[in-house]
């Protein structure tokens, strides 16, 4: 081969991998990544950031309101808002945080706790469309290209659907042919439909199960075991995946005000908690024609709020109301807790912990270790705006995504 088509060659593969020996990118399509366990398989990232944090790539300013974390892929990054008394579906340049299109997707839903104004629910995007979901219940597929509708369902509406107080919050899982959600209530704790048509697949009915809360779905399983799981207002369930059969319910995580938290997959091992009450781990085995969870641990200290927890190497790294901890999830043993930040959203890319304060507006770069609390750096958010900072933090593609209200900002983490 003639040196300057091998030179040539050469160039071709060190962008397409990305520049840097080990760098590799990692899109998060949906809420808490690829696969929602809030753990992304990006490689390459700064392992230090320089002092004043890294630099900013881009500020998007006039969003709206709301916590509604973004999802990125395809070159672009998608999130929802709240503008006046309607919500739209927002798509920006992932590059540039341009915006390519904005979409009304729905109404504020009834909020009888009106201090904590905004959507929360994260898009999910599947191919050549998002699916996303309005706090009012109304159910949306638009195409990713140009935020056009293809169907639209109603959780509330047409399946008598029952949200907690602070209305619809999840954000709904595309497996397979489905779209999976929980409308709560008598009908329909949970609900499939046919991702392309939005016609109803089944409607799975917990006894007893109350609202739908805020929780999103889990896949816990394969084959014929294969079970969605999330939390309810009666407590953890499992339902069959295949025809929405109810298959268990755990009640001792179960928060009487707010269930939260997406549920913490490990094998065949579901973490749950309740921000005021309990956190704890259940095994699921195969049970005759069902399935059974038998609890493993159950621990005051355990009980993660708002910030969710992600799992690295068998240890559980969470928060409290008032702390960050680490476990063992094997034992549920807490192998230490550590107040630098309070409480905390936390995500993990590239071997390190990414963890958001709710109150300020700092982020911090932690080393994962069951030794104890080791903080590598820290950033402060520009223009914060001082009201809680709810919004997880996202690693994709090499940058690292902090949503303040109105106000998107990106940071360079890549580490080129």
């Amino acid at each position: 081969m003639p040196r300057c088509w091998l030179t040539l060659l050469t160039g071709i593969m060190v962008c397409l991998v990305g520049g840097l020996p080990g760098a590799r990118g990692d899109e998060s399509p949906q809420w808490r990544g690829r696969d929602r366990s809030g753990v992304s398989q990006e490689a390459g990232l700064l392992p230090k950031w320089p002092e004043g944090g890294p630099k900013v790539r881009w500020k998007k300013t006039d969003l709206g309101t709301g916590y509604s974390t973004p999802s990125v892929a395809g070159g672009r990054v998608y999130v929802q808002t709240t503008r006046d008394q309607a919500e739209f579906a927002v798509a920006l340049d992932e590059k540039t945080g341009t915006q390519v299109w904005s979409t009304e997707i729905g109404k504020v839903g009834e909020n009888k706790g009106p201090q904590y104004p905004g959507t929360r629910s994260t898009p999910t995007v599947d191919g050549d469309h998002l699916y996303v979901l309005a706090s009012d219940g109304q159910l949306a597929c638009l195409q990713a290209k140009d935020g056009k509708s293809v169907w639209t369902r109603n959780l509330a509406t047409e399946f008598d659907g029952k949200p907690g107080l602070w209305a619809y919050t999840e954000s709904v899982l595309v497996d397979g042919d489905a779209v999976v959600c929980t409308p709560g209530g008598e009908k329909a704790s949970l609900a499939a439909l046919n991702k392309k048509t939005g016609a109803t697949l089944w409607q799975a009915v917990v006894p007893e199960g109350g609202t739908a809360e805020y929780a999103s779905i889990m896949v816990l399983g394969k084959g014929d075991n294969r079970q969605y799981v999330t939390s309810v207002r009666r407590g953890l369930v499992g339902v069959r995946a295949r025809d929405g059969k109810f298959l268990w319910v755990y009640e001792k995580t179960i928060d009487p005000g707010a269930n939260i938290i997406t549920p913490v997959i490990g094998g065949d091992r579901i973490f749950s908690a309740g921000g005021r009450t309990m956190g704890g781990t259940v095994q699921v085995a195969a049970d005759g024609d069902g399935a059974a969870a038998r609890e493993l641990y159950l621990d005051k200290k355990l009980a993660v709020g708002l910030g969710g927890a992600v799992l690295l190497d068998g240890k559980l790294y969470g928060t409290t109301g008032q702390a960050m901890f680490c476990a063992d999830f094997e034992t549920g043993k807490v192998l230490w807790t550590e107040r630098a930040l309070g409480a905390a959203s936390i995500c993990a890319a590239g071997g390190k912990l990414y963890v958001r304060g709710h109150k300020g507006a700092e982020v911090a770069l932690v080393e994962p270790s069951a030794e104890g609390y080791r903080e590598i750096s820290r950033l402060s958010q520009p223009d914060a705006s001082g009201k809680d900072a709810w919004t997880y933090p996202v690693v994709a593609n090499g940058g690292l995504f902090l949503r303040d209200q109105g106000t998107l900002v990106c940071f360079d983490v890549s580490g080129q």
